[in-house]
Protein backbone atom coordinates (compact mmCIF):
# COMPACT_ATOMS: atom_id res chain seq x y z
CA UNK A 1 0.00 0.00 0.00
CA UNK A 2 1.27 3.62 -0.83
CA UNK A 3 2.22 6.12 1.62
CA UNK A 4 0.98 9.50 1.96
CA UNK A 5 1.21 12.88 3.67
CA UNK A 6 -1.09 15.77 4.06
CA UNK A 7 -0.06 19.21 4.97
CA UNK A 8 -2.27 22.36 5.88
CA UNK A 9 -2.39 25.07 8.46
CA UNK A 10 -6.13 25.42 8.13
CA UNK A 11 -7.74 22.77 10.40
CA UNK A 12 -11.12 22.21 8.04
CA UNK A 13 -9.05 21.12 4.99
CA UNK A 14 -6.68 19.08 7.11
CA UNK A 15 -9.86 17.21 8.67
CA UNK A 16 -12.09 17.29 5.48
CA UNK A 17 -9.33 15.65 3.18
CA UNK A 18 -8.35 13.10 5.82
CA UNK A 19 -12.50 12.02 6.44
CA UNK A 20 -14.06 12.64 2.99
CA UNK A 21 -11.77 11.00 1.01
CA UNK A 22 -11.37 7.28 0.88
CA UNK A 23 -7.85 6.87 0.17
CA UNK A 24 -8.03 3.31 1.02
CA UNK A 25 -9.89 2.53 -2.21
CA UNK A 26 -6.98 3.76 -3.86
CA UNK A 27 -4.49 1.69 -1.86
CA UNK A 28 -3.38 4.69 -0.19
CA UNK A 29 -2.36 4.64 3.73
CA UNK A 30 -2.53 8.74 4.64
CA UNK A 31 0.19 7.97 7.61
CA UNK A 32 0.33 11.63 9.21
CA UNK A 33 -0.98 15.34 8.70
CA UNK A 34 0.92 18.35 9.72
CA UNK A 35 -0.27 22.04 9.51
CA UNK A 36 3.59 23.46 9.76
CA UNK A 37 6.39 23.35 7.78
CA UNK A 38 8.93 21.99 10.39
CA UNK A 39 6.67 19.60 11.77
CA UNK A 40 5.90 18.47 7.69
CA UNK A 41 9.76 17.77 7.42
CA UNK A 42 9.50 15.57 10.16
CA UNK A 43 6.62 13.63 9.32
CA UNK A 44 8.27 13.07 5.90
CA UNK A 45 11.61 11.86 7.74
CA UNK A 46 9.53 9.50 9.86
CA UNK A 47 7.25 7.74 7.83
CA UNK A 48 9.31 8.37 4.39
CA UNK A 49 5.69 8.34 2.03
CA UNK A 50 5.12 8.07 -1.71
CA UNK A 51 3.03 10.95 -2.16
CA UNK A 52 2.91 14.19 -0.47
CA UNK A 53 -0.42 16.72 -0.46
CA UNK A 54 0.85 20.27 0.87
CA UNK A 55 -0.33 23.50 0.90
CA UNK A 56 1.87 26.68 -0.22
CA UNK A 57 0.99 29.05 2.93
CA UNK A 58 2.23 27.47 6.28
CA UNK A 59 4.09 28.73 9.22
CA UNK A 60 7.30 27.68 10.15
CA UNK A 61 8.23 26.76 6.79
CA UNK A 62 6.50 27.58 3.44
CA UNK A 63 4.99 24.85 1.52
CA UNK A 64 7.67 25.33 -1.55
CA UNK A 65 10.54 24.82 0.59
CA UNK A 66 9.14 21.74 1.89
CA UNK A 67 8.78 20.48 -1.19
CA UNK A 68 12.13 21.28 -1.98
CA UNK A 69 13.76 19.57 0.70
CA UNK A 70 12.00 16.82 0.30
CA UNK A 71 12.72 16.35 -3.71
CA UNK A 72 16.27 17.28 -2.91
CA UNK A 73 16.54 13.94 -0.40
CA UNK A 74 14.47 11.87 -2.06
CA UNK A 75 13.21 12.82 -5.58
CA UNK A 76 11.12 9.94 -5.90
CA UNK A 77 8.18 10.80 -3.79
CA UNK A 78 5.25 12.66 -5.47
CA UNK A 79 4.37 16.04 -4.41
CA UNK A 80 1.46 18.13 -4.78
CA UNK A 81 1.01 21.88 -3.89
CA UNK A 82 -2.48 23.76 -3.48
CA UNK A 83 -3.00 27.18 -3.02
CA UNK A 84 -5.51 30.03 -2.56
CA UNK A 85 -2.96 32.37 -4.40
CA UNK A 86 -2.82 31.40 -8.04
CA UNK A 87 0.21 33.76 -8.62
CA UNK A 88 2.34 33.49 -11.81
CA UNK A 89 5.37 33.27 -9.45
CA UNK A 90 4.51 30.07 -7.13
CA UNK A 91 3.47 28.39 -10.39
CA UNK A 92 6.95 28.79 -12.10
CA UNK A 93 8.94 27.84 -8.80
CA UNK A 94 6.58 25.03 -8.16
CA UNK A 95 7.05 23.27 -11.86
CA UNK A 96 10.97 24.16 -11.79
CA UNK A 97 10.82 22.32 -8.09
CA UNK A 98 9.69 19.12 -10.19
CA UNK A 99 5.57 18.86 -8.29
CA UNK A 100 3.22 16.44 -10.08
CA UNK A 101 0.75 19.21 -9.69
CA UNK A 102 -0.49 22.28 -9.01
CA UNK A 103 -4.26 22.68 -7.38
CA UNK A 104 -5.78 26.55 -6.70
CA UNK A 105 -8.15 26.60 -3.58
CA UNK A 106 -10.46 25.81 -2.39
CA UNK A 107 -10.47 21.90 -3.46
CA UNK A 108 -13.19 19.84 -3.59
CA UNK A 109 -13.50 16.21 -3.14
CA UNK A 110 -13.54 15.41 -7.74
CA UNK A 111 -10.26 17.84 -7.75
CA UNK A 112 -8.49 15.31 -5.24
CA UNK A 113 -9.68 12.09 -6.51
CA UNK A 114 -8.93 12.96 -10.09
CA UNK A 115 -5.60 14.48 -8.88
CA UNK A 116 -5.22 10.61 -7.33
CA UNK A 117 -6.06 9.07 -10.08
CA UNK A 118 -3.21 10.58 -12.05
CA UNK A 119 -0.89 9.92 -9.40
CA UNK A 120 -1.31 6.67 -10.27
CA UNK A 121 -0.68 6.20 -13.53
CA UNK A 122 2.75 7.99 -13.21
CA UNK A 123 3.49 5.59 -10.31
CA UNK A 124 2.63 2.83 -12.14
CA UNK A 125 4.14 3.66 -15.50
CA UNK A 126 7.31 4.82 -13.34
CA UNK A 127 7.30 1.27 -11.91
CA UNK A 128 6.60 -0.66 -15.01
CA UNK A 129 9.63 1.40 -16.79
CA UNK A 130 11.91 1.01 -13.42
CA UNK A 131 11.17 -3.07 -13.80
CA UNK A 132 12.38 -2.95 -17.69
CA UNK A 133 15.56 -1.20 -16.70
CA UNK A 134 16.23 -3.58 -13.66
CA UNK A 135 15.77 -6.61 -16.02
CA UNK A 136 17.89 -4.91 -19.01
CA UNK A 137 20.78 -3.81 -16.30
CA UNK A 138 20.52 -7.77 -14.98
CA UNK A 139 20.81 -8.96 -18.28
CA UNK A 140 23.80 -7.05 -19.30
CA UNK A 141 25.61 -7.89 -16.34
CA UNK A 142 25.19 -11.79 -17.35
CA UNK A 143 25.88 -10.70 -20.90
CA UNK A 144 29.10 -9.06 -19.25
CA UNK A 145 30.17 -12.02 -17.01
CA UNK A 146 29.00 -14.71 -19.62
CA UNK A 147 31.80 -13.14 -22.10
CA UNK A 148 34.32 -12.25 -19.09
CA UNK A 149 34.63 -15.84 -18.15
CA UNK A 150 35.04 -16.84 -22.22
CA UNK A 151 37.76 -14.90 -22.24
CA UNK A 152 39.74 -16.03 -19.34
CA UNK A 153 38.63 -19.73 -20.42
CA UNK A 154 39.86 -19.33 -24.66
CA UNK A 155 41.70 -15.63 -24.67
CA UNK A 156 42.52 -14.42 -27.94
CA UNK A 157 39.51 -16.54 -29.44
CA UNK A 158 36.59 -14.64 -28.05
CA UNK A 159 38.42 -11.21 -27.79
CA UNK A 160 35.99 -9.55 -30.50
CA UNK A 161 32.93 -11.01 -28.74
CA UNK A 162 33.98 -10.14 -25.34
CA UNK A 163 34.68 -6.40 -26.43
CA UNK A 164 31.12 -5.61 -27.91
CA UNK A 165 29.72 -6.93 -24.65
CA UNK A 166 30.89 -3.99 -23.11
CA UNK A 167 30.30 -1.26 -25.64
CA UNK A 168 32.15 1.70 -24.63
CA UNK A 169 33.89 0.84 -21.45
CA UNK A 170 36.64 -1.31 -23.52
CA UNK A 171 38.27 1.17 -25.42
CA UNK A 172 39.97 2.58 -21.94
CA UNK A 173 41.51 -0.92 -20.79
CA UNK A 174 45.02 -0.87 -20.69
CA UNK A 175 45.60 -4.04 -17.95
CA UNK A 176 43.71 -7.10 -16.65
CA UNK A 177 44.84 -8.63 -13.11
CA UNK A 178 42.43 -12.03 -12.31
CA UNK A 179 41.65 -13.02 -8.33
CA UNK A 180 40.68 -15.93 -6.99
CA UNK A 181 38.61 -15.70 -4.00
CA UNK A 182 38.03 -18.13 -1.23
CA UNK A 183 34.28 -17.20 -1.04
CA UNK A 184 32.37 -14.68 -3.01
CA UNK A 185 32.70 -11.31 -0.26
CA UNK A 186 31.86 -8.13 -0.66
CA UNK A 187 31.93 -5.58 -3.64
CA UNK A 188 35.94 -4.50 -3.91
CA UNK A 189 35.26 -0.53 -3.70
CA UNK A 190 35.00 1.37 -6.92
CA UNK A 191 37.23 3.84 -7.91
CA UNK A 192 38.28 5.48 -11.41
CA UNK A 193 41.24 3.97 -11.85
CA UNK A 194 39.73 0.04 -12.63
CA UNK A 195 36.38 -1.71 -12.82
CA UNK A 196 35.86 -5.35 -11.44
CA UNK A 197 33.67 -8.16 -12.75
CA UNK A 198 32.81 -11.06 -10.76
CA UNK A 199 32.20 -14.57 -11.90
CA UNK A 200 31.52 -17.67 -10.59
CA UNK A 201 33.04 -20.52 -12.19
CA UNK A 202 31.23 -24.17 -10.93
CA UNK A 203 33.11 -24.08 -6.63
CA UNK A 204 36.05 -21.49 -8.01
CA UNK A 205 35.14 -17.51 -7.22
CA UNK A 206 36.58 -14.98 -9.57
CA UNK A 207 36.92 -11.52 -9.16
CA UNK A 208 38.11 -10.05 -12.98
CA UNK A 209 39.92 -6.35 -12.52
CA UNK A 210 39.86 -3.98 -15.60
CA UNK A 211 42.58 -1.16 -15.18
CA UNK A 212 41.57 2.38 -16.83
CA UNK A 213 45.38 3.33 -15.55
CA UNK A 214 49.07 2.35 -15.63
CA UNK A 215 48.87 2.96 -11.93
CA UNK A 216 47.27 0.33 -9.71
CA UNK A 217 48.24 1.74 -6.56
CA UNK A 218 44.62 2.41 -5.41
CA UNK A 219 44.06 -1.19 -5.92
CA UNK A 220 46.92 -2.29 -4.11
CA UNK A 221 45.74 -0.20 -1.36
CA UNK A 222 42.51 -2.12 -0.92
CA UNK A 223 43.87 -5.40 -1.05
CA UNK A 224 46.26 -4.95 1.30
CA UNK A 225 43.49 -5.31 4.03
CA UNK A 226 39.85 -5.64 2.33
CA UNK A 227 40.46 -9.49 2.80
CA UNK A 228 41.24 -10.02 6.30
CA UNK A 229 38.57 -7.25 6.79
CA UNK A 230 35.84 -9.78 5.55
CA UNK A 231 37.28 -12.92 6.52
CA UNK A 232 38.07 -14.58 2.56
CA UNK A 233 41.70 -15.23 1.30
CA UNK A 234 42.26 -14.31 -2.47
CA UNK A 235 44.93 -15.18 -4.97
CA UNK A 236 46.02 -13.01 -7.33
CA UNK A 237 47.57 -13.51 -11.20
CA UNK A 238 49.59 -10.95 -12.71
CA UNK A 239 48.62 -8.07 -14.21
CA UNK A 240 48.92 -8.17 -17.52
CA UNK A 241 48.77 -5.32 -20.65
CA UNK A 242 47.54 -7.51 -23.20
CA UNK A 243 43.98 -8.55 -22.69
CA UNK A 244 44.69 -12.19 -24.73
CA UNK A 245 46.64 -12.99 -21.68
CA UNK A 246 44.13 -13.27 -19.09
CA UNK A 247 43.91 -16.76 -19.12
CA UNK A 248 47.21 -16.46 -17.84
CA UNK A 249 46.38 -14.14 -15.27
CA UNK A 250 43.56 -16.56 -13.91
CA UNK A 251 45.66 -19.83 -13.99
CA UNK A 252 48.68 -18.01 -11.74
CA UNK A 253 45.67 -16.89 -9.40
CA UNK A 254 43.93 -19.57 -8.91
CA UNK A 255 48.00 -21.72 -7.84
CA UNK A 256 48.37 -17.96 -5.77
CA UNK A 257 44.83 -18.92 -3.57
CA UNK A 258 45.88 -23.04 -3.51
CA UNK A 259 49.04 -21.75 -1.43
CA UNK A 260 47.58 -18.79 0.30
CA UNK A 261 45.08 -20.87 1.46
CA UNK A 262 47.77 -23.53 2.58
CA UNK A 263 50.08 -20.88 4.26
CA UNK A 264 47.43 -17.99 5.55
CA UNK A 265 43.43 -17.51 5.75
CA UNK A 266 42.21 -14.18 5.55
CA UNK A 267 45.08 -12.97 3.19
CA UNK A 268 46.17 -11.91 -0.65
CA UNK A 269 48.79 -13.72 -2.06
CA UNK A 270 50.36 -12.58 -5.13
CA UNK A 271 51.43 -15.09 -7.45
CA UNK A 272 54.35 -12.87 -7.62
CA UNK A 273 55.28 -14.22 -3.66
CA UNK A 274 54.85 -18.17 -4.32
CA UNK A 275 57.74 -18.25 -6.85
CA UNK A 276 58.03 -19.99 -10.17
CA UNK A 277 60.30 -23.05 -11.08
CA UNK A 278 61.16 -22.04 -14.96
CA UNK A 279 61.67 -25.98 -14.89
CA UNK A 280 58.52 -27.11 -14.31
CA UNK A 281 55.82 -26.31 -17.43
CA UNK A 282 53.21 -23.94 -17.29
CA UNK A 283 50.68 -25.96 -19.06
CA UNK A 284 50.01 -28.93 -16.62
CA UNK A 285 46.99 -30.57 -16.03
CA UNK A 286 44.96 -30.03 -12.73
CA UNK A 287 46.38 -33.32 -11.41
CA UNK A 288 49.56 -32.43 -12.24
CA UNK A 289 49.61 -29.44 -10.60
CA UNK A 290 48.15 -30.83 -7.97
CA UNK A 291 50.66 -33.42 -6.82
CA UNK A 292 53.77 -30.59 -7.20
CA UNK A 293 51.29 -29.10 -4.39
CA UNK A 294 51.08 -31.91 -2.22
CA UNK A 295 55.10 -32.82 -3.04
CA UNK A 296 55.81 -29.10 -2.33
CA UNK A 297 53.68 -29.09 1.31
CA UNK A 298 54.47 -32.23 2.24
CA UNK A 299 51.32 -33.50 2.22
CA UNK A 300 51.71 -37.34 1.98
CA UNK A 301 47.57 -38.18 2.24
CA UNK A 302 47.01 -35.55 -0.56
CA UNK A 303 49.79 -36.74 -2.76
CA UNK A 304 48.76 -40.76 -2.33
CA UNK A 305 44.77 -39.25 -3.29
CA UNK A 306 45.94 -37.81 -6.34
CA UNK A 307 48.15 -40.14 -7.45
CA UNK A 308 45.29 -42.86 -7.27
CA UNK A 309 43.39 -40.26 -9.08
CA UNK A 310 45.69 -39.91 -11.51
CA UNK A 311 46.23 -43.82 -12.19
CA UNK A 312 42.13 -44.06 -12.66
CA UNK A 313 41.95 -41.68 -15.19
CA UNK A 314 45.05 -43.21 -16.81
CA UNK A 315 43.16 -46.79 -16.69
CA UNK A 316 39.77 -44.94 -17.74
CA UNK A 317 41.49 -44.15 -20.97
CA UNK A 318 43.09 -46.79 -22.04
CA UNK A 319 45.91 -45.52 -23.50
CA UNK A 320 48.58 -48.13 -25.06
CA UNK A 321 52.05 -48.54 -22.98
CA UNK A 322 54.18 -46.27 -24.40
CA UNK A 323 51.76 -43.02 -23.46
CA UNK A 324 51.35 -44.88 -20.06
CA UNK A 325 54.99 -44.69 -19.77
CA UNK A 326 55.86 -41.12 -20.84
CA UNK A 327 53.10 -39.90 -18.34
CA UNK A 328 54.05 -41.80 -15.91
CA UNK A 329 57.81 -40.06 -16.47
CA UNK A 330 56.28 -36.72 -16.99
CA UNK A 331 55.10 -36.79 -13.05
CA UNK A 332 58.61 -38.49 -12.22
CA UNK A 333 60.63 -35.62 -13.79
CA UNK A 334 58.08 -33.29 -11.93
CA UNK A 335 58.65 -34.44 -8.52
CA UNK A 336 62.53 -34.42 -8.74
CA UNK A 337 61.51 -30.99 -10.22
CA UNK A 338 60.87 -30.33 -6.96
CA UNK A 339 63.15 -32.08 -5.50
CA UNK A 340 65.57 -29.62 -6.99
CA UNK A 341 63.92 -26.98 -4.94
CA UNK A 342 65.77 -27.76 -1.90
CA UNK A 343 69.19 -26.66 -3.42
CA UNK A 344 70.33 -30.09 -2.77
CA UNK A 345 71.80 -32.56 -4.95
CA UNK A 346 69.17 -34.71 -6.02
CA UNK A 347 71.67 -37.48 -7.54
CA UNK A 348 72.33 -39.15 -4.23
CA UNK A 349 68.49 -39.97 -4.10
CA UNK A 350 68.51 -43.22 -4.60
CA UNK A 351 72.48 -44.09 -3.06
CA UNK A 352 73.26 -43.88 -6.51
CA UNK A 353 72.59 -42.96 -9.74
CA UNK A 354 68.38 -42.61 -10.46
CA UNK A 355 67.83 -43.01 -14.11
CA UNK A 356 64.11 -43.81 -14.25
CA UNK A 357 64.04 -43.73 -17.60
CA UNK A 358 65.63 -46.65 -17.56
CA UNK A 359 64.47 -48.36 -15.07
CA UNK A 360 60.61 -48.25 -16.08
CA UNK A 361 61.94 -50.27 -19.25
CA UNK A 362 62.22 -53.13 -17.08
CA UNK A 363 58.38 -53.16 -16.02
CA UNK A 364 56.15 -55.29 -18.25
CA UNK A 365 52.94 -54.50 -17.37
CA UNK A 366 50.66 -51.13 -16.39
CA UNK A 367 49.83 -52.69 -12.93
CA UNK A 368 53.70 -52.75 -12.29
CA UNK A 369 54.18 -49.32 -13.93
CA UNK A 370 51.56 -47.78 -11.62
CA UNK A 371 52.80 -49.69 -8.31
CA UNK A 372 56.54 -48.37 -9.30
CA UNK A 373 55.23 -45.13 -10.04
CA UNK A 374 53.80 -45.21 -6.33
CA UNK A 375 57.29 -46.22 -4.61
CA UNK A 376 59.18 -43.21 -6.43
CA UNK A 377 57.04 -40.44 -5.75
CA UNK A 378 56.93 -41.87 -2.20
CA UNK A 379 60.75 -41.90 -2.40
CA UNK A 380 60.71 -38.65 -3.64
CA UNK A 381 58.60 -37.16 -0.74
CA UNK A 382 60.64 -39.06 1.69
CA UNK A 383 63.93 -37.26 0.82
CA UNK A 384 62.11 -34.01 0.26
CA UNK A 385 60.67 -34.26 3.99
CA UNK A 386 64.25 -35.47 5.24
CA UNK A 387 66.07 -32.86 3.55
CA UNK A 388 63.71 -30.22 4.86
CA UNK A 389 63.70 -31.46 8.22
CA UNK A 390 67.63 -31.05 8.15
CA UNK A 391 67.59 -27.63 6.80
CA UNK A 392 65.38 -26.02 7.52
CA UNK A 393 65.77 -24.08 11.08
CA UNK A 394 69.17 -23.31 9.39
CA UNK A 395 67.60 -22.23 6.14
CA UNK A 396 65.17 -19.77 7.84
CA UNK A 397 67.95 -18.47 10.73
CA UNK A 398 69.71 -17.55 7.73
CA UNK A 399 66.97 -15.76 5.91
CA UNK A 400 65.77 -13.90 9.19
CA UNK A 401 68.97 -12.27 9.37
CA UNK A 402 69.48 -11.78 6.14
CA UNK A 403 65.89 -10.25 6.72
CA UNK A 404 66.80 -7.82 9.62
CA UNK A 405 69.74 -6.40 7.59
CA UNK A 406 67.86 -5.42 4.09
CA UNK A 407 64.43 -4.76 5.08
CA UNK A 408 64.50 -0.99 4.59
CA UNK A 409 65.33 -2.24 0.93
CA UNK A 410 62.99 -3.18 -1.87
CA UNK A 411 63.10 -6.82 -0.48
CA UNK A 412 61.71 -9.74 -2.62
CA UNK A 413 60.51 -13.09 -1.71
CA UNK A 414 63.02 -13.60 -4.61
CA UNK A 415 65.82 -11.63 -3.35
CA UNK A 416 65.47 -13.89 0.31
CA UNK A 417 65.60 -17.22 -1.34
CA UNK A 418 68.38 -16.88 -3.61
CA UNK A 419 70.31 -15.66 -0.37
CA UNK A 420 69.59 -18.93 0.97
CA UNK A 421 70.10 -21.10 -2.47
CA UNK A 422 66.25 -21.97 -2.81
CA UNK A 423 63.33 -22.05 -4.61
CA UNK A 424 61.20 -19.21 -3.97
CA UNK A 425 57.80 -21.02 -3.61
CA UNK A 426 60.02 -23.76 -1.35
CA UNK A 427 61.48 -21.17 0.75
CA UNK A 428 57.81 -19.77 1.15
CA UNK A 429 56.41 -23.08 2.30
CA UNK A 430 59.69 -23.94 4.74
CA UNK A 431 59.30 -20.01 6.41
CA UNK A 432 56.00 -20.56 7.02
CA UNK A 433 56.40 -24.02 8.66
CA UNK A 434 59.03 -23.15 10.60
CA UNK A 435 57.55 -19.30 11.64
CA UNK A 436 53.88 -20.36 11.83
CA UNK A 437 53.74 -16.84 9.62
CA UNK A 438 54.24 -15.99 6.37
CA UNK A 439 56.94 -14.63 5.29
CA UNK A 440 55.55 -11.51 4.12
CA UNK A 441 53.60 -11.33 7.68
CA UNK A 442 57.44 -11.49 8.96
CA UNK A 443 58.69 -9.15 7.13
CA UNK A 444 55.70 -6.17 7.74
CA UNK A 445 55.36 -6.76 11.56
CA UNK A 446 59.59 -5.86 11.69
CA UNK A 447 58.94 -3.26 9.51
CA UNK A 448 56.57 -1.60 11.59
CA UNK A 449 57.99 -2.15 14.66
CA UNK A 450 60.47 -0.27 13.61
CA UNK A 451 58.33 2.38 12.26
CA UNK A 452 57.07 2.50 15.49
CA UNK A 453 60.72 3.36 17.03
CA UNK A 454 61.12 6.03 14.22
CA UNK A 455 57.66 7.76 14.77
CA UNK A 456 58.33 8.02 18.74
CA UNK A 457 61.52 9.59 17.73
CA UNK A 458 59.44 12.24 16.12
CA UNK A 459 60.79 11.45 12.86
CA UNK A 460 58.37 12.77 9.48
CA UNK A 461 56.36 10.04 8.29
CA UNK A 462 56.87 10.16 4.87
CA UNK A 463 61.07 9.40 6.15
CA UNK A 464 59.89 7.08 8.36
CA UNK A 465 57.84 4.86 5.13
CA UNK A 466 61.39 5.38 3.11
CA UNK A 467 63.38 4.29 6.05
CA UNK A 468 61.50 0.77 6.56
CA UNK A 469 61.51 -0.09 2.88
CA UNK A 470 57.78 1.43 1.63
CA UNK A 471 58.57 4.11 -1.64
CA UNK A 472 54.90 4.28 -1.59
CA UNK A 473 53.84 6.57 1.23
CA UNK A 474 50.00 5.61 0.95
CA UNK A 475 50.23 2.48 0.73
CA UNK A 476 52.67 2.45 3.79
CA UNK A 477 50.09 4.36 5.77
CA UNK A 478 47.02 1.76 5.07
CA UNK A 479 49.88 -0.76 6.19
CA UNK A 480 50.46 0.98 9.59
CA UNK A 481 47.13 1.81 10.56
CA UNK A 482 46.10 -1.68 10.23
CA UNK A 483 48.82 -3.16 12.42
CA UNK A 484 48.53 0.01 14.88
CA UNK A 485 44.87 0.56 15.20
CA UNK A 486 45.82 4.61 14.24
CA UNK A 487 47.56 6.06 11.36
CA UNK A 488 51.26 7.00 10.85
CA UNK A 489 51.03 10.68 12.09
CA UNK A 490 48.34 10.03 14.80
CA UNK A 491 50.80 7.02 16.49
CA UNK A 492 53.74 9.89 15.93
CA UNK A 493 51.84 12.61 17.85
CA UNK A 494 51.03 10.51 20.80
CA UNK A 495 54.76 10.79 21.84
Amino acid sequence: MLKAVLFDDEYIVLHGLQKMIDWSKYGIELVGTASNGLAAIDLVETYSPDIVFTDIRMPGMNGLEVVEKILEAAPEIVCVVFSGFNEFEYVKKAIKLGVSDYLEKPITIPMIEDTIQRILEKLHHQKTVLSLEEKWEDSRIELVQKATLDLLLQGDEVLPKWRKSFEEEVKDIVAVTVLALSEKGPDLPSHPSYFSVYIRNGAEHLLVIFHLEADSTELLNQLIYWPNEHGITIGSGRTYPDLTEAPKSYKEALQALRYGQFMEHGEWTRFEEIGENPNIPSDLSELEEAIIFFLRTGNKPGLYQQLEEFISKIQLQRLNPDVIEREILKLIYLGLEVAKETGEDISHLSQGNYLPHVDIRLLNTKEQMFSWLKQQMEMIMDWFLLIRKDKKHDAVEKACTYIEKNFSKDLTLQDVAENVGMNPTYFSLLFKEEMKQSYIKYLTKLRMERAKELLREGKKVAEVSEKVGYHTYRHFSELFKKHAGVNPGQYRDSF
